[in-house]
């Protein structure tokens, strides 16, 4: 089984951190945009009915949902752009 050198060990550390930046800048703006549209629709008026009560979570995580799922292939892109810049000796 072959070890890592410590400069892998510190790209691959470097690579997760930055994975997960990336991964909490997109959940923050998904989140922020979902507020803002759940807000500018006032998705609250439909809460008077069982049924509106009923469907407005999964209303409001599938539209979470989109958002963050369309920012996964920009965080790919930004996190292989980063790895292929660093050096693997």
């Amino acid at each position: 089984m072959s070890q890592f050198s410590p400069v892998e060990i510190a790209n691959w550390t470097a690579i997760y951190l930055a994975t997960a930046l990336c991964c909490g800048i997109a959940m923050t703006l998904s989140i922020s945009v979902t507020a803002h549209g759940l807000w500018k629709d006032r998705a609250w008026s439909e809460l008077g009915s069982f049924r509106g009560a009923a469907l407005f979570l999964p209303k409001a995580w599938w539209r979470w949902q989109k958002l963050y799922i369309l920012s996964t292939p920009v965080t790919l892109g930004i996190i292989g752009w980063f790895a292929a810049t660093m050096h693997w000796n």
